[in-house]
């Protein structure tokens, strides 16, 4: 069976390496860049849910894959969700990973605390987390524009500073199976929120990492109840 799987905002593809071991035995896996990550180009110089959800249909669509399961995490669940909205029928099913159908104050208070705004504080963000800041120079590495890290962080800052809030009537619309994940102290989603989700859901499934940041949950996507 297909699996595809969608990473978080600002990592790639390499973010699943870990986890083609626990999959590869069960699926087809493919783990293709985001729109403006890694090595794939971003020719419209922004970014959206939305569009990104387009971009996996028309993948999905180009390399003929039958109904695949699709997971995403952070930002990757953002574009399943998107995915299932849009595209009915598209995927099998999807698991949501520290994902959200509304944003909230605390998200917008994490997003200041990093930096991101409207005009980007790369200083701070330097501040924030050095470590972060070399990745981004690293995984988005383009030789022929080396600040382009601050150009994918502008794109970033414009997607994840632009409001989202789904009713209960958009995510009943989503009749496949839909797990919906997180861990019990993500930073930016609250537990509340997923419970909220899951039970908006059809098809729902609700699965809380216990002692789980945001990141911590990504590390625990490939265990059994996932699978």
């Amino acid at each position: 069976s297909p699996l595809i799987l969608l990473h978080g905002g600002t990592a790639t593809h390499e973010e699943w390496n870990d986890f083609l071991p626990a999959f590869t035995p069960h699926f087809t896996v493919y783990a293709p860049d985001s729109r403006g990550h890694g090595k794939t180009d971003n020719p419209d110089g922004v970014l959206s849910y939305p569009q990104m959800a387009d971009d996996v249909a028309a993948f999905i669509a180009a390399l003929k894959i039958d109904q695949p399961i699709v997971l995403g995490f952070s930002d990757g669940g953002q574009i399943a969700l998107e995915l299932g909205l849009r595209h009915p029928g598209v995927a099998r099913a999807l698991v949501i990973s520290g994902s959200f159908y509304k944003m909230t104050p605390t998200y917008f208070e994490g997003l200041k605390s990093w930096g991101i705004s409207q005009s980007m504080d790369f200083d701070a963000m330097q501040q924030y987390s050095p470590d972060w800041v070399e990745y981004l120079k690293s995984a988005h590495a383009r030789p022929d524009d080396p600040d382009y890290w601050q150009t994918h962080m502008r794109q970033i800052a414009g997607m994840w500073l632009t409001p989202i809030e789904y009713s209960a009537a958009d995510l009943q619309k989503i009749t496949v199976p839909a797990l919906v994940a997180l861990g019990d102290r993500d930073e930016s989603v609250e537990v509340e929120q997923a419970l909220e989700m899951y039970r908006m859901l059809p098809q729902g499934e609700l699965l809380i990492f216990p002692n789980a940041t945001h990141m911590g949950a990504v590390k625990q996507l490939a265990n059994p109840l996932v699978l």
